[in-house]
């Protein structure tokens, strides 16, 4: 039995996936995630998953962040990054941060199904046009990752928000908590990010392209 977990914001292409990998594969078992959160939740309870399909841009998940996060605290999981860009330098990101293929979601079913097939095996898959552009990622940016890894959700969202620039009372009216506990998020970014000043977060985020979390 080979399981698999669509981790996806948009229920039309998980139906989609679903039904189409239905018919290239037997004794196939598919379970659905929406969120970064629900599908922390779901990995928590059981991660024997035989393979994840990531997006990159679902509700929380701030691009790099989903992935830096899963492979952190799941590092045997593997984990294909499904998404609808195609640039040679996002596709060299995720292959540095652990995801072991990673699939354009403009791809035809028949081809999403051969990298799946790949990767089931154990195998790296990149598309073919942009495999000989995979660059290499720096040590210093792995071992940021690392400690971005280490971040809850929340504390993410709090990240990007530093680093769009909002002050204190800005980030807890857009998060909708208290500047009290905004504050502790602060210090506790501070402190897994090893740095001093919101000028260190920010730099720190530019380093790594963090994107927004969606919600």
């Amino acid at each position: 039995m080979t399981r698999l977990l669509i981790a996806d914001d948009h229920p039309l292409f998980r139906e989609a996936l679903h039904g189409a990998l239905a018919k290239y594969f037997s004794d196939l078992v598919i379970e659905e995630a929406d969120t970064l959160e629900s599908t922390l939740t779901k990995l928590e309870k059981s991660d024997d998953y035989d393979l994840i399909l990531l997006d990159l841009h679902m509700p929380g998940a701030g691009d790099l962040y989903g992935l830096i996060r899963i492979r952190n605290d799941y590092p045997l999981l593997p984990i294909a990054v499904i998404s609808g860009t195609e640039d040679a330098q996002v596709i060299s990101r995720c292959m540095g941060f652990g995801a072991l293929g990673f699939i354009p979601k403009s791809l035809a079913s028949v081809d999403i199904a051969k990298a799946i097939s790949c990767m089931l095996e154990g195998e790296e898959w990149v598309p073919a046009d942009v495999r000989e552009q995979i660059a290499d990622i720096s040590q210093a940016d792995l071992e940021l990752a690392e400690k971005v890894a280490a971040l809850t959700p929340q504390q993410y969202k709090v990240l990007f928000h530093v680093h769009e620039g909002l002050l204190n009372k800005q980030i807890a009216y857009e998060l909708g908590i208290t500047e009290a506990t905004v504050k502790a998020h602060m210090t506790a970014i501070f402190r897994k990010l090893d740095v001093y000043s919101r000028t260190q977060v920010v730099l720190l985020a530019e380093r790594l392209q963090l994107a927004p979390p969606s919600s």
